[in-house]
């Protein structure tokens, strides 16, 4: 779209408009020109404010909960095995305990995966009383502690915790007569003497 342009007639209208116009003041100039600073703002009334009340005594803990319940995981299996009955020869039992007997067979699962270690131990133990071996040693290891643990709670080293449920569960338990955790000369918490039943 282009512009029109002004007509004579418009031209001398707006001349007439500007001669009788007047030039208003800025607020600037009537404060005093160019360089004059505005004047400062009042300042604001504070608000009244009503004394506070006596606050109560206080001391940091006095309101504080008892303590929370920890986790509490399962016991060790070296504690829970010292619970159970004692089902073979006291005596020799006290000297298995001491590490003064020699396994006749050895299984060393560390490292294992569960699958291949089950597995595994169901075919040393049942194969140990075919041969009509009485005491063998079972090795799982002490187990790690889990670089990232997840939500849930879990014992540090699974096979030592897992190894005796199976020991106590069809088909081993008719083979079992007593499994307790070795002596440190045999591995200590990492492994366990498992004492076999004689083949009838």
């Amino acid at each position: 779209m282009t512009r029109r342009k002004l007509t004579d007639e418009e031209i001398d209208l707006w001349q007439k408009v500007v001669k009788h116009a007047e030039r208003l003041q800025s607020d600037r100039e009537k404060m005093g020109g160019d360089h004059a600073d505005p004047p400062a703002p009042r300042p604001k009334p504070k608000p009244h404010r009503t004394p506070n009340a006596a606050l109560p005594h206080f001391e940091v803990g006095s309101h504080a909960r008892g303590k929370m319940p920890t986790h509490d995981l399962k016991p060790s299996p070296g504690r829970k095995l010292a619970g159970d009955p004692v089902r073979m020869d006291e005596k020799a039992f006290r000297r298995m305990k001491r590490g003064k007997l020699k396994p006749e067979g050895k299984l060393d699962l560390h490292g294992m995966r569960m699958e291949s270690a089950h597995g595994a131990l169901n075919r040393f133990i049942l194969s140990a009383q075919a041969s009509n071996k009485r005491l063998v040693l079972v090795i799982t290891g002490k187990g790690k502690d889990r670089d990232a643990p997840g939500p849930m709670p879990v014992p540090r080293g699974i096979l030592r915790h897992q190894v005796p449920q199976w020991l106590s569960l069809p088909p081993l338990a008719q083979a079992v007569l007593q499994v307790t955790p070795a002596h440190v000369s045999h591995g200590g918490e990492g492994a366990y003497y498992v004492y076999l039943r004689r083949i009838r």
